[in-house]
């Protein structure tokens, strides 16, 4: 069986309060690394750069059990739960790297725009096919963690 996609980043100090852990506020920008390199290994990292492809989001809602803080290396799980005709659900677990336990969970509805309008559009079947493959045992390591 085949590992979810997975990305590492490492927690900055600038990232965290003054108890050194990690602001509410940057989870959101955490998922967006997450989504960004996802669509970087399914190949589509050009196509987002350049305007082919382009989204919105709608929705995002959190749950946290527990906090990371500074300077530790937090893994990223996310994977599409519901695939629509503009727009997907990207479900995004949080871990301490090397941890099991899940610390947070993020629940992430995107729409599919175009670029120049911003107005919604079906995804083209080419990324729906792709997003629903996902990335399996893609590693994306910003944090060089050694396992």
């Amino acid at each position: 069986m085949s590992a979810p996609f997975r990305y590492y980043l490492r927690v900055r100090y600038a990232e965290c309060d003054a108890q050194k852990v990690v602001f509410n506020a940057r989870y959101g920008a955490y998922v967006d690394l997450g989504f960004t390199e996802f669509l970087r290994a399914l190949g589509y990292g050009e196509a987002l750069a350049d305007g082919g492809i382009d989204f919105q989001l709608v929705r995002q809602t959190f749950e946290w059990k527990a906090s990371a803080r500074y300077d530790q290396v937090i893994e990223l799980t996310p994977r599409l739960t519901h695939l629509g005709n503009t727009s997907f659900t990207l479900y995004t677990e949080f871990r301490i790297a090397g941890e099991e336990r899940v610390f947070a969970t993020a629940e992430t509805v995107y729409v599919h725009v175009d670029a120049s309008t911003l107005g919604k559009q079906p995804l083209p079947e080419h990324l729906r096919t792709a997003l629903a493959r996902g990335a399996p045992d893609a590693v994306i390591d910003h944090a060089a963690y050694v396992k």
